[in-house]
């Protein structure tokens, strides 16, 4: 079954020129643009999640799965931010989880890549000072976060048992 009858022309992921992105050579090299096929392992994935949608329970079924599971990640990476680690990273792969079968996740995963691209681009031409400082400022944020999680959760104030290990030795 050719491919635009399975999935509806708004659902599939197009690169700016309309192509599918997996389908697509890269522009430079020997290729030349030359079309190539994505890669087996996608193609599996993507046919057999065309075979599940074109069930109408297959459809409703795969919907559900995919909503709970992208829920239980995004809402563990979301009890995870304010600890040091992951959280974030975690909630991103939720919403890919999400952007499977919901197209506002995959808008709003789009939005994000982008976003952390172009602060990423920014940050990496900035000198080495301003790099440096960007650090540490990172470093002392999950300091304190982990500073008040402690205290707050488990009732540790580190900072306080440091001071007296300090002044006893």
């Amino acid at each position: 079954m050719p491919e635009d009858q399975c999935v509806p022309r708004g659902d599939r992921p197009t690169s700016p020129t309309g192509d599918h992105p997996s389908t697509v050579a890269a522009e430079s090299g020997a290729a030349g643009g030359v079309r190539t096929e994505p890669a087996p392992r996608w193609r599996r994935i993507r046919t057999t999640l065309e075979i599940i949608r074109a069930n109408p329970t297959g459809r409703i079924t795969l919907k559900v799965a995919v909503a709970v599971a992208g829920a239980i990640v995004v809402l563990l990476g979301l009890a995870l931010i304010p600890l040091p680690g992951p959280g974030w990273l975690i909630v991103i792969g939720g919403l890919g989880i999400w952007a499977v079968e919901f197209h506002w996740a995959k808008r709003l995963l789009n939005f994000t890549r982008r976003h952390v691209q172009s602060w990423a681009r920014w940050v990496r031409e900035q000198s080495l000072l301003v790099r440096m400082v960007l650090g540490s400022v990172g470093l002392v944020f999950v300091a304190v976060v982990l500073w008040l999680s402690l205290r707050a959760s488990l009732g540790i104030d580190v900072l306080a048992r440091f001071m007296h290990y300090i002044a006893t030795h």
